[in-house]
């Protein structure tokens, strides 16, 4: 039998796909899907679930959030605020860790991050405030128009509902103030104050005045410098965690528009002319659905006690296989849908998008989804074969995060309660169980530590003149990894210009104090200088990325917490935290300079707040997206997460995020109110009648060989096979009295950019004509096949002429067999849209039966003749024509 393409089959089969979406009528989680969505939302956690709940406002869209991990129980390790920390490491942390950071002490450390319905909100600490006010003003300075303070405040308000303190007595002693302009009443998200308060931080905050430092009048009012006692995400009726989940998703679980599938890795996200690497689109045996990290849960709270690096290998230059270098500041890429599996071993699966693709996966996921679908520094991708759609240098860079460093200076007047009595005390544990199961109030109320202060550097040192002057004359790129492209120098420049004004005043926080009430005062940078990276680490969307935070790379953050930890020690001499009895054992009383440089080397770990690394600046600062969150190059994709912060704002990250996610869903809203989604695959197609569809010119280069020797496609009803020979067959003849050809450029296949001949073939193009005599103007979708079944796709997949097979044959290593043909097809089926589920069931329609014998016969053997990387280009020209077809996206406009 000849192996060629039926297209009667192919055209039948692919409708199935169309048929497997059923309609939601209901809200439960992971019910089955539409075959496509107005907007596709990559990561449900916090910024996911804000901007899929906003969009789904609307009734007339609908709006699928995409999450890898699972949706929790409501177990009381996640809604008891007792058990803050205890469940990272667990089955909702996608259990990271760093590369060794040789800058300190060589070793890795662990990377916390939410793998939940509801992401990190699941897991955090649950302190709730935004920062200052020139945090947001910084980033409409560095080229981002509507996002300073003034442009943020209305949805940092939208987002909350504000509870203050419940007592106006315990409010004045701890001094809960707070100015209700500045706080929603009607939000999403409760914020309030715990029903128990440990006395010690009305010490510490009294030992803070008398050096200088004034209490915060409100922490959230964008007067971010100095002690405050922080509100938390926290039910003020029922003491529980209100998280993202129980905030943007359980309220309106019954609304029909808004889907929610969990357990689900989006693999890559699907653009028009961009193919994938085979690791990135086909199942692999290998992978990890998590990574390896040694984070533990520990009820302590989050590990502020007490307790390095070689950035990734700046890939290498040369090698390049694919060669598009697509200019961001030109494009105009067009994103169709997302690829998604549960695992590394399962088939992928294809959703489409009518309007726009969200990804809101985090900082680090965000970056990585971005580089696996070819946007991103092109090294990176040319190092792992990724075809590259944009050389986006920033993707992945500027990664910054808050790192902490753990003291330890226990208190011994024992009249004081002590949040330790809670795991050392089991009479206490018990008596303070019964208390919050009671009546909702006691220690087990208290697990968040909400007694801060972010100090200003003038504040705490005299040496405050000599860290900034040295700053403001560092050359950007000496602490900075080597190779950056110069845009992200540029960037850093003006980043690094307004860290140094900034930390010059007196209401600016130069680092935070997290005091855990039992004689831990861990300090943390919140303007930190050193910038990290996070890269993929293969092309194996299931490998963990690379990351780097490079912490303290820059001596200015070093310094900083020097002066910190030496501050410390003047906060422990106040008359108030003397009562305490505090005994200074990490770092001890004595410890110089190299002393306390030990500790940090050994202390240093995250405050779980990576951000940056798809920064929102103009390309010319190494940006990622623009001041509409839209990915620069692209016209519907966008990142709404932490890693659109050009500058992490010196503040816990949650209440930040959802601030960005309001704002960006108003955004997304305005931007989309007057256009027309893009045609999906529906119940039905339009189809012109009597029309012969001749697929446009496009060329499979040989970067060897002269662009003159590119072949282009007839307009007669002749076949240009892939060696460039036309040839008629009875089959074209039989339609050739049909009227003038309407044309269809095969826009989103560019298979220059992604597929290179080897060296001893000399086919230098595919051109494909098309043709079908159809008599209705619309076809339903029960009838389409039939239609269909006019196409004749002859000679698609063709062998080369037989000159090319008798003067060049090509090695027998590059000969396909049918199993290698079998897994070329599946490929170029699934990375041109077919779901996998539907694509295994296409593949024998494809290729045929194989011969019954070894031997093949001569049709068989010149189709095997042909190199795999030119049978996947043809294939796949076809199923993207055919996808781009009933999309409606026709170059007529018909």
């Amino acid at each position: 039998m000849m192996w060629y393409p039926a297209a009667v089959l192919i055209a039948s089969a692919w409708l199935i796909s169309l048929s497997f979406a059923i309609h939601l009528n209901s809200r439960d989680i992971d019910a089955p899907l539409l075959d496509s969505y107005d907007y596709i939302v990559v990561g449900c956690g916090i910024s996911g679930l804000v901007v899929t709940n906003r969009l789904s406002e609307d009734p007339g869209v609908t709006v699928l959030c995409i999450e890898a991990g699972i949706a929790d129980h409501y177990e009381p390790v996640v809604q008891y605020p007792v058990y803050v920390g205890a469940d990272i490491g667990g089955v909702y942390d996608w259990d990271l860790s760093t590369v060794p950071q040789t800058q300190l002490d060589g070793n890795t450390r662990p990377m916390p991050q939410g793998k939940v319905l509801g992401g990190g909100s699941i897991l955090n600490a649950m302190c709730w405030n935004r920062g200052g006010a020139d945090d947001y003003d910084a980033w409409e300075a560095l080229g981002n128009p509507g996002w300073g303070w003034s442009g943020m405040l209305p949805y940092f308000i939208k987002s909350e509902t504000y509870t203050p303190v419940y007592s106006e007595e315990i409010a004045q002693e701890y001094s809960a103030n707070y100015n209700p302009a500045v706080h929603g009443t009607s939000g999403p998200v409760q914020v309030s104050y715990p029903k128990y308060f440990y006395p010690q931080s009305i010490n510490l905050f009294e030992g803070l005045n008398s050096l200088g430092i004034p209490t915060q009048f409100d922490p959230n009012d964008g007067t971010s410098a100095g002690p405050a006692l922080v509100p938390t995400d926290l039910d003020p009726n029922n003491q529980t965690r209100s998280d993202a989940r129980r905030a943007y998703f359980d309220p309106v679980v019954d609304r029909n528009n808004f889907h929610v599938i969990t357990g689900q890795h989006v693999t890559r996200i699907l653009i028009e002319g961009i193919g994938g690497n085979s690791e990135v689109t086909n199942p692999t045996a290998g992978g990890n659905e998590n990574g390896e990290g040694t984070a533990d849960g520990n009820p302590d709270g989050f590990g502020f006690g007490p307790g390095a690096s070689s950035p990734p290998e700046t890939p290498p230059g040369g090698g390049h296989r694919f060669v598009r270098r697509q200019d961001p500041a030109h494009a105009d890429l067009h994103i169709t849908g997302v690829e998604f599996a549960p695992n590394a071993s399962a088939p992928r699966r294809t959703i489409f998008a009518t309007r726009e693709v969200i990804v809101a996966a985090g900082s680090l996921h965000s970056a990585q989804l971005l580089q696996l679908s070819g946007i991103g520094p092109s090294s990176l991708l040319n190092e792992y074969n990724i075809p590259i759609a944009l050389d986006l240098p920033g993707v992945g860079n500027n990664l910054q995060d808050h790192c902490l460093v753990g003291t330890f200076y226990p208190y011994n007047n024992n009249s004081y309660p002590s949040p330790t009595a809670l795991t050392t005390n089991a009479t206490f544990n018990a008596a303070a169980g019964v208390q919050y199961t009671t009546n909702k109030t006691g220690p087990w109320t208290a697990g968040s530590p909400n007694a801060l202060a972010f100090n200003p550097l003038p504040l705490i040192t005299k040496a405050h003149g000599l860290i900034l002057v040295n700053a403001t004359f560092q050359d950007p790129t000496t602490y900075l990894r080597a190779g950056l492209d110069p845009t992200l120098i540029a960037g850093f420049t003006l980043q690094k210009r307004s860290l140094v004004e900034r930390l010059w005043q007196t209401n600016v926080a130069a680092y935070e104090i997290i005091n855990n009430n039992a004689g831990s005062l861990t300090v943390a940078v919140m303007h930190p200088f050193s910038r990290g990276a996070v890269y993929i680490n293969s092309a194996d969307p299931f490998e963990p990325p690379q990351i780097d935070p490079r912490w303290l790379s820059n001596p200015v953050d070093r310094q900083i917490l020097v002066e910190a930890i030496r501050f410390n020690r003047e906060i422990l001499a106040t008359p108030s935290m003397q009562l305490l009895q505090a005994a200074q054992f990490v770092p001890p009383i004595d410890a110089d300079e190299d002393a306390i440089n030990q500790v940090i080397n050994n202390g240093i770990r995250t405050e779980f707040h990576p951000s940056g690394t798809c920064a929102m600046l103009p390309l010319e600062q190494g940006g990622v997206v623009d001041p509409h969150l839209r990915v620069w190059g692209t016209r519907n994709l966008r990142v709404v997460d932490a890693g659109i912060f050009p500058m992490v704002p010196a503040a816990h990250l949650q209440a930040v995020v959802y601030g960005v996610a309001e704002k960006a869903a108003d955004i997304i809203k305005a931007d989309n109110a007057n256009v027309q989604p893009s045609a999906a695959p529906t119940s039905s197609a339009t189809v012109t009648s009597a029309t012969t569809i001749q697929l446009a010119t496009s060329t499979l280069v040989n970067p060897n060989l002269s662009s003159a020797s590119s072949a282009h496609a007839s307009s007669s009803p002749t076949h240009t096979s892939l060696s460039g020979a036309q040839s008629t067959s009875s089959a074209h003849a039989s339609h050739s009295a049909v009227p003038a050809a309407h044309t269809y450029p095969l826009t989103t296949v560019n298979l220059a950019s992604s597929y290179s001949l080897p060296s001893a073939s000399s086919a230098t193009s595919v051109s494909l004509t098309i043709q079908a005599s159809f008599t209705s103007s619309l076809i339903p979708l029960s009838s389409l096949s039939a239609v269909l079944s006019t196409l004749d796709v002859t000679g698609i997949i063709q062998s080369n002429s037989e000159a090319v097979a008798t003067t060049n044959p090509p090695p027998t290593s590059s000969l396909l067999s049918p199993p290698e043909l079998t897994s070329s097809v599946s490929a170029a089926l699934t990375s041109g849209g077919v779901p996998a589920s539907v694509a295994s069931s296409l593949v024998s329609v494809i290729v045929g039966s194989q011969p019954a014998s070894t031997s093949l016969s001569p049709s068989a053997s010149a189709l095997a003749a042909l190199s795999q990387e030119a049978e996947q280009a043809a294939i796949e020209a076809f199923i993207q024509w055919l996808l781009s077809f009933f999309n409606g996206r026709k170059s007529d406009g018909s």
